[in-house]
């Protein structure tokens, strides 16, 4: 025993402690599953460090059969869970269900970018092959040959209900926002006037007053007292009797057109509007949950609320994935692109954008406000400004700052100290 321990300090010394992990590696024979996932089926290959094709390309059904089916043919291959590799591509919600599974199973599983695995095959083969048996065991090959693959970890997984939860609520926002344009549309049509009374249309003194009145010709011969009533209740006393009667003014010489049918669509539509209100505040309250259990110190950065921060923790994940700031840009799609050919290079740079919009939506929304509420980026942000740079190239370059100084703060645990 002592004698193989000193053989193996020895090892180590000649090669360096990288290459004697790779050596301890390829001494235990470690089991590698690739897995081209789809809607009802997933094709499966299982090989060993060997090169030895245990399991050649089968196929499971997406159903607690199918995974038990694979699980089975996994332990027949290794009973030792730690030797066990598990690869599968980023699919969307198609991986999900099987992920979870093998997460639970206690698996070293890694979710491979489909743009990698597509890239990757092409550097085995000059020939375009993209079927599901062949991508099966090109991820297989990938987890057996990239050392520098890290598994999705359980917190990763149950990190993918934040992430459902804030793109839910975007979808939900820019939905509602396509309604308040419809709103603006319609009022234009019904009550031009109105929008010249008020400081914005999207009050709830005013969506109450549409929703009770919709059209100039209904504001025109409503009861005085009934439309004070509603728009003192609706504006916490803002608005009284003399604005009731300013409204009902406007109406009676107004231009807008009597049309009962588009009065009916301003009804349903700000209807619409209110259970919107409400589902998203519905998400935010869940969302705001689970921000107080991870506690990041991304909120003690002035501007970042709970909502962008929890946009911005969600699509990033897990942030030891990422050896650099850098490497954090690049997924974020805020790496400079360039193109350099024998005596062809491209004067200016431009951005990937390859990655998550997503993240990027929340990363520039952020920026701005952090632009606003903090000194530090603002002097930073008025300093590329005065450089000539675009509005949008200057905050560009801030949000490369904020990003450098998120990753920063993940990894440290430490929170934002503002410049005195």
């Amino acid at each position: 025993m002592t004698v193989d321990l000193e053989r193996g300090y020895k090892r180590r010394e000649l090669c360096g402690p990288k290459q004697y992990l790779n050596l301890l590696l390829r001494s235990v024979l470690m089991i590698y599953v690739g897995i081209d996932v789809a809607k009802d089926k997933h094709d499966c290959f299982i090989t060993n460090s060997d090169g030895k094709v245990l399991f050649p390309v089968f196929t499971i059904q997406n159903n607690r059969d199918g995974f038990d089916v694979l699980f089975s043919r996994i332990q027949s291959s290794s009973s030792d869970v730690s030797n066990i590799k598990v690869g599968l591509e980023a699919t969307g919600h198609y991986s999900y269900n099987l992920l979870g599974y093998l997460i639970d199973k206690g698996l070293h599983t890694f979710v491979i970018n489909p743009l990698h695995t597509n890239l990757y095959r092409k550097s085995l083969s000059l020939r375009k092959t993209k079927t599901d048996k062949v991508d099966s065991r090109t991820i297989a090959t990938m987890i057996m040959s990239d050392m520098n693959l890290k598994p999705y970890s359980d917190t990763s997984y149950h990190n993918e209900e934040l992430k459902s939860l804030t793109r839910y609520r975007f979808d939900k926002v820019r939905e509602r926002a396509k309604l308040k344009s419809s709103v603006s549309r319609l009022v234009n049509i019904l009550f031009p006037e109105l929008e010249t009374l008020v400081p914005k249309l999207h009050l709830t003194s005013v969506y109450s007053l549409l929703s009770e009145f919709p059209g100039a010709s209904h504001v025109a011969y409503a009861h005085l007292t009934k439309l004070t009533n509603l728009l003192s209740q609706t504006s916490n006393g803002r608005y009284g009797k003399d604005t009731a009667i300013l409204f009902r003014e406007a109406a009676r010489n107004s231009i807008g057109s009597v049309m009962p049918a588009k009065s009916l669509e301003l009804r349903h539509t700000l209807r619409l509007i209110g259970e919107l209100d409400s589902e998203i505040s519905e998400i935010e309250s869940e969302i705001k949950r689970i921000m107080d259990q991870i506690s990041s110190p991304i909120l003690t950065i002035p501007g970042i609320s709970y909502r962008m921060g929890a946009m911005i923790l969600a699509e990033i994940g897990d942030f030891s994935r990422f050896s650099s700031a850098d490497k954090l840009l690049a997924y974020a799609g805020m790496s400079p692109s360039t193109y350099q050919s024998g005596q062809l290079d491209n004067c200016y740079a431009h951005m990937e954008k390859r990655g998550s919009r997503y993240l990027r939506y929340a990363l520039y929304n952020a920026t701005k406000y952090v632009c606003h509420w903090d000194e530090t980026f603002k002097t930073y942000f008025e300093k590329k400004r005065s450089e000539g740079k675009h509005y949008n190239v200057a905050l560009s370059h801030a949000t490369k700052k904020l990003i450098r100084l998120i990753f920063a703060m993940e990894k440290s645990g430490r929170t934002y100290i503002p410049a005195s």
